[in-house]
C-alpha cells in the first residue's frame, strides 16, 4: 500500500507571525512481519514496498539468499477483529526446502544493536551467518571522487524528503558509480532492507560489485545488512559505531563515514579505494 504521507494541521510561527496551514507528514505505521505463519517482528515503517521490507529483512537474518529461497509474500487478511486487512500485517512463506534456523536465538545475537549481549558474539554470528564472504568476492575499487558524487546523487532521488523532510535513504550504485536503486523510510535500516529485498526478488544477489550509501549513520546493525547481502563497499554521509568498523574489519566490508563533499573517512576495508592515486594527484 502506498500510505507514505499524511497531512496535519500545524501552528506555523516565522519572525513573530502566527498562521495556521496543513503540513505534509512521513507516514508512520507498524508492519509485522510473519514467516510461514509464524509471527517473527514488528518494525516501525514507512508503508510502501512491504514485500521487499519483509524480503531484506530475512535476507538480514540469514533466512533467504537467492530468488529461489521464496515463495511468496501475501497481505494478511483479517488482520484485525472485524476481519479487515491493515495492510501491516506481511507472511512471508519460504520455498520447500528451505531451512529455517532458530529465528528467535539468532536475532537476540546479532540484529538488535541494543540487545545487552556482548560485541564479541555479535561479530561472530554475522561471520558465520553470512552466505557470501566479502573477502572472496571480485576485487572492487572506488575512487574518492566517484565517492564524493554519491551523496548530492541520493540526496537528487529523494522525492518524499522534498515534501517531508523526515525520511532516511539508502542508494544502491554500480562500482562505476550507476544509480541502481534508492528508498527511503522513517528507518534507515527498513531503506536498506528495501534494497535488498528488492535484489533478491529480482534474482541481483549478492551485490557483491555495488557500492551502498546510507544518508545517516553506519550502525552495526546497517553494516550487518551489508555484509549479509554481499555487498563490498558501504558508505554513509555521518559518522560509523565502533562495532560497525569492528565487523567491516572482521568481514572486509569497506566503511567509509562523513561522506561529505570531498571530505571522507575510511575506516576499514582501504584497498578498494583508489587512495594513493588520489595523494599522488593532490
Amino acid at each position: 500500500m502506498g500510505r507514505v504521507t499524511e497531512r496535519r494541521k500545524v501552528i506555523r510561527v516565522r519572525d513573530g507571525a502566527v498562521s495556521t496551514r496543513p503540513d505534509t507528514l512521513v507516514a508512520e505505521e507498524p508492519l509485522e512481519i510473519r514467516l510461514n505463519g509464524k509471527p517473527l517482528a514488528i518494525t516501525m515503517r514507512t508503508p510502501g514496498d512491504d514485500f521487499a521490507l519483509a524480503a531484506g529483512f530475512l535476507v538480514s537474518e540469514g533466512v533467504l539468499a537467492e530468488q529461489g529461497d521464496l515463495q511468496n509474500i501475501v497481505y494478511c487478511a483479517g488482520a484485525t477483529v472485524d476481519g479487515s486487512n491493515t495492510y501491516n500485517v506481511v507472511d512471508v512463506r519460504t520455498a520447500p526446502g528451505v531451512r529455517v534456523p532458530d529465528i528467535t536465538l539468532e536475532r537476540n545475537v546479532y540484529t538488535t544493536s541494543s540487545c545487552g549481549l556482548c560485541g564479541k558474539a555479535s561479530l561472530d554470528a554475522v561471520r558465520t551467518t553470512a552466505r557470501w564472504p566479502i573477502a572472496d568476492t571480485p576485487p572492487v575499487r572506488v575512487t574518492p571522487e566517484l565517492l564524493a558524487d554519491l551523496p548530492d546523487r541520493l540526496r537528487a532521488s529523494q522525492r518524499v524528503f522534498d515534501r517531508t523532510g523526515g525520511l532516511h535513504a539508502a542508494a544502491l550504485f554500480t562500482e562505476d558509480g550507476e544509480l541502481v536503486d534508492v528508498r527511503e523510510d522513517v528507518g534507515r535500516h527498513n531503506a536498506v532492507d528495501k534494497l535488498v529485498g528488492r535484489a533478491l526478488q529480482n534474482g541481483d544477489l549478492p551485490l557483491s560489485r555495488s557500492v551502498l550509501l546510507v544518508s545517516g549513520r553506519a550502525s552495526f546493525e546497517l553494516a550487518q545488512k551489508a555484509v549479509m547481502a554481499g555487498v563490498p563497499v558501504l558508505a554513509a554521509v555521518s559518522a560509523p559505531s565502533s562495532l560497525a568498523v569492528d565487523l567491516a574489519a572482521e568481514t572486509g566490508l569497506t566503511l567509509v563515514g562523513f561522506l561529505r563533499g570531498s571530505s571522507m573517512n575510511v575506516y576499514a576495508g582501504e584497498d578498494r579505494v583508489a587512495l594513493r592515486a588520489a595523494a599522488a594527484q593532490g
